[in-house]
């Protein structure tokens, strides 16, 4: 099972200029290679006058996939770079492409790689970070008389109330971090007297800005 992990919010876009260069920034969340290259394809056709259309992915609960290329910036001072960002950020199913509108000045071997790591990180900075946390979806069985104590302790927890269900008895349906369920449980039925019927369902990954 997946552990928690970072990845950005969504798209993201950003501009950098230094030395009449444009940098510009594009990032996306992407969960597989095919979706990484159809995003740094789309920006080629939209920005095929640019000098450079660099870039760099991070895909896997493990990493598995990392691919960056320079192209056509001498070797190791664009994609790499770029990945190098995401990894120091331990950003995961990520896509980065950095355009580059060459203004007339070198940088240097030192000047790109500091360039296109800036332009990276500022183009994560537009598209947002989230933390995602592995919850299960808890269900708290009760009677009504017990309703107004859960619901009011769980709407002051860090825990994340999702639903009521109103039948026979009641069903109330709660967000717990996988690692917090003992804890969870415990808690509950020191509220309840031990007469909540607590059952975990599904698992979800929960966002949270950073």
């Amino acid at each position: 099972m997946r552990a928690n992990y970072r990845t950005v919010k969504g798209y993201g876009e950003s501009e950098y200029v230094i030395q009449r260069s444009r940098f510009i920034t594009f990032v996306m969340r992407v969960e597989t290679e095919e979706e990484a290259l159809d995003f740094i394809n789309n920006i080629k056709k939209m920005h095929h006058t640019a000098t450079h259309n660099c870039s760099a992915y991070m895909i896997g609960e493990h990493d598995d996939i990392q691919k960056a290329n320079d192209d056509g910036e001498p070797s190791g001072t664009a994609g790499v770079p770029i990945l190098e960002v995401l990894k120091k950020q331990k950003l995961k199913d990520t896509a980065i492409v950095v355009t580059r509108y060459y203004g007339g000045i070198k940088l240097g071997g030192g000047g790109l790689i500091r360039a296109y790591g800036r332009a990276a990180s500022d183009g994560i900075a537009a598209a947002g970070i989230v933390a995602c946390r592995l919850h299960y979806l808890m269900k708290v069985t009760v009677e009504y008389n017990w309703l107004g104590k859960v619901e009011n302790e769980v709407r002051q927890s860090t825990y994340i109330l999702e639903d009521i269900s109103y039948t026979e008895d009641v069903d109330i349906f709660i967000y717990v971090p996988i690692e917090d369920e003992d804890d969870f449980t415990l808690w509950m039925n020191e509220i309840t007297n031990g007469q909540a019927k607590i059952s975990s369902m599904t698992t979800k990954f929960l966002e949270f800005n950073i």
